[in-house]
């Protein structure tokens, strides 16, 4: 774990400002990317391609399914992918491949808006595109997470609120959207330039760390290589008897007893019963798995609740005043920046207050009860309502639901992603980050396949 001793100094507090934008800029583009929703279905609507008899037919592509479909699906592989791949591929080349191919495949979204394109064409593109920045994108997060756990906790906290930044700033630009008067093409060409600046210069960014934390990050990859022990902490027989059996008893020394803070002394010639690197690089994640498989379920739970309600739950509630002057700003008002800047006050939070503790058994007991959450979005207004009835109808309930909603998710993520890293040996932290992020993107994916049920529910 971290100590403030072997901390990098922090001139003039650049390393904060590097690593805050390294979280804006790992989720900044594919929030200004779903922005533009409402520009992927105008140029998929073209030229009517199915003929019913004698009446032309407009072909429905479903881009929001499809959308959500091939956004979770890389993330999720690619960011399991990411926990084996970070010991074979230097962390300098998967981010700046990362980077530099996320800020490709905008600038080719953002000439596509210029070029003219059958609408199955563009579909087949537009999904390409979609596919490979959230694959680009689960090895960029999953890497930086591992780099920011081998610095002190505080710089976590920072990553994740440059993350909910990413938010806010995707959901003004929906606002000034609705509120400029130019046209769709020309708002889109904006969105899309926009992220191209801001992946450049996270890259920038990224490029110039390594000059200002020179030694430290390197400190803890020699530690890496020289250490022989593992320190778990068992207090469970199951977890003892699972460990013994994947390290194999005659090769490692299994303490008797269960006692807290037991040292398994694992051999830098280790090799049966695996044989394998491959097997080897798995060993190092079970018990890795072993120390913070608390925190992993709970960011797990966490976005499961988030993503099972919002966005596909919450953009179908409607204003209960019905003007329609006030109905276009409500959902980009009322839901999403109220959501996004709600989430980023529960983030940075984290930095003045951290409770519970990272061993408390209050801290599952909160995460769960964000369950609560799910009813009560679902009960509030929405249009074309068959079995669940409206309790709250007003703007100010739902304002309000969605305050605590979002402030819960912010607060709840960053603890989870701040302690793991410091429940396990300096010399883990980076795969202790890696394989958060898999839970993290575990969690989305999982949120965003029961919303689908929830949604029907309504």
């Amino acid at each position: 774990m971290t100590t403030q001793k072997n901390a990098p100094v922090d001139r003039g507090c650049a390393v904060a400002v590097i690593i805050f934008i390294l979280g804006l800029g790992t989720l900044l583009p594919w929030n200004f990317f779903i922005t533009a929703t409402e520009y992927f279905d105008d140029r998929l609507k073209g030229t009517p391609s199915i003929t019913n008899g004698t009446t032309p037919v407009t072909k429905d592509y479903e881009f929001a399914s499809f959308m959500t479909l091939l956004a979770q699906l890389p993330l999720l592989l690619f960011t399991l992918a990411n926990s084996f791949l970070y010991q074979r591929i230097r962390e300098k080349v998967r981010i700046a491949v990362s980077l530099v191919s996320i800020l490709c495949l905008f600038l080719l979204t953002a000439i596509m808006v210029k070029v003219p394109m059958q609408p199955d064409s563009f579909f087949s593109i537009t999904m390409a595109t979609i596919w490979f920045i959230n694959s680009f994108g689960a090895v960029l997060q999953g890497s930086l997470f591992g780099l920011v756990g081998m610095l002190p906790p505080k710089y976590s906290t920072l990553f994740m609120s440059g993350q909910g930044l990413a938010g806010i700033f995707a959901a003004l630009a929906s606002l000034l959207s609705i509120l400029s008067k130019t046209d769709k093409a020309s708002a889109a060409l904006g969105y899309f330039i926009t992220p191209c600046v801001a992946t450049l210069l996270t890259l920038l960014s990224y490029l110039l760390l390594p000059h200002l934390v020179s030694g430290y990050t390197d400190h803890d990859k020699r530690e890496r290589v020289s250490s022989t022990t593992v320190a778990l902490d068992i207090t469970e027989e199951c977890t003892h008897k699972i460990l013994c059996w994947a390290l194999g008893s005659h090769q490692v020394i299994c303490p008797g007893s269960l006692q807290k803070g037991a040292v398994f002394r694992i051999p830098l010639s280790f090799q049966s019963p695996f044989k394998s690197t491959f097997s080897q690089t798995f060993l190092s994640h079970f018990v890795t798995v072993v120390q913070v498989w608390v925190m992993a379920l709970c960011v797990t739970c966490v976005l499961a609740v988030t993503l099972s309600v919002f966005p596909a739950v919450t953009v179908k509630v409607k204003s209960v005043y019905g003007n329609k002057e006030w109905d276009r700003y409500f959902l980009c008002v009322c839901c999403f920046i109220v959501f996004n800047v709600m989430d980023l006050i529960g983030r940075s939070v984290t930095s003045m207050v951290q409770w519970p503790s990272k061993r408390s058994r209050l801290f599952p007991v909160l995460v769960v009860s964000r369950v609560v959450f799910i009813p009560l979005i679902m009960l509030c207004k929405t249009d074309n309502r068959q079995y669940l009835p409206v309790l709250f109808s007003h703007d100010i309930a739902f304002v309000a639901i969605m305050t605590l909603f979002a402030v819960s998710n912010g607060y709840l993520i960053c603890l989870c992603m701040s302690y793991a890293p410091q429940l396990v040996r300096s010399k883990d932290c980076e795969t202790a980050g890696a394989l958060m992020t898999f839970f993290l993107a575990l969690g989305l994916s999982l949120g965003a396949a029961l919303s689908f049920l929830l949604r029907n529910l309504l």
